[in-house]
């Protein structure tokens, strides 16, 4: 099983939830329906891992995620991850109205970087938020204030559908500016809240 690192310490999720479609703009950049319910898909475990890959079959594409660990029901940490997409096979998946699992599920796909504590869910405001860097560009940046479905609103949802484990991950979506993965490419990922940074990623993109 794989691990990630809460305040330097290892934990095992056993699941990765992943909301989707929850920013208006990164939904419009990809010509996609605005959703009427909260989009959901899981990653299981075998996809978390702590290397960022470019290819796998297909090129992959990025998306820059604030994650959110749960501990004892609640949003107890914080970290930047990678929602890895093989996104040709996703749009051959959706026009079929099939499930995106093969396309977003696969082996490595949840890049994971370390986790800091917060206080509880409460604390979570609108302040939080997430930069992504390129090569020394920013290409990504947006937050809760940004989410269709702010956090507090996605645990409750979610505790109505899944038994949430100690170190389960909820990415909780990403805003506009994903793109393909090139190989060589330097990732810096922010997270950060009041201006403060909480927690920072950084990965070279492997071929």
């Amino acid at each position: 099983m794989n691990n990630v690192n809460i305040d330097g310490k290892p934990i095992t999720p056993s699941k990765v939830i992943c909301i989707g479609r929850n920013y208006v703009d990164h939904i419009q950049e990809l010509g996609n329906e605005m959703p009427d319910e909260m989009v959901v898909f899981l990653k299981p475990n075998s996809a978390i891992c702590d290397e960022l890959i470019s290819f796998h079959q297909e090129p992959l594409h990025y998306e820059g995620e604030i994650c959110l660990m749960v501990i004892g029901g609640e949003f107890r940490a914080v970290g930047f991850g990678l929602d890895l997409t093989k996104r040709q096979l996703q749009g051959k998946l959706k026009s079929k109205g099939l499930p995106w699992e093969r396309a977003k599920a696969f082996d490595d796909s949840a890049v994971m970087g370390d986790f800091v504590s917060i206080d509880n869910s409460d604390n979570i405001d609108d302040s939080l938020s997430l930069t992504l860097t390129i090569d020394g560009e920013v290409i990504q940046q947006g937050g809760v204030e940004l989410m269709m479905y702010k956090p507090q609103q996605i645990l409750e949802s979610l505790k109505e559908h899944f038994t949430l484990e100690d170190g389960d991950i909820v990415m909780t979506g990403t805003p506009k500016g994903v793109g393909v993965i090139e190989a060589g490419a330097q990732f810096h990922g922010v997270i950060s809240s009041a201006q403060q940074t909480l927690s920072e990623s950084r990965w070279r993109a492997q071929s």
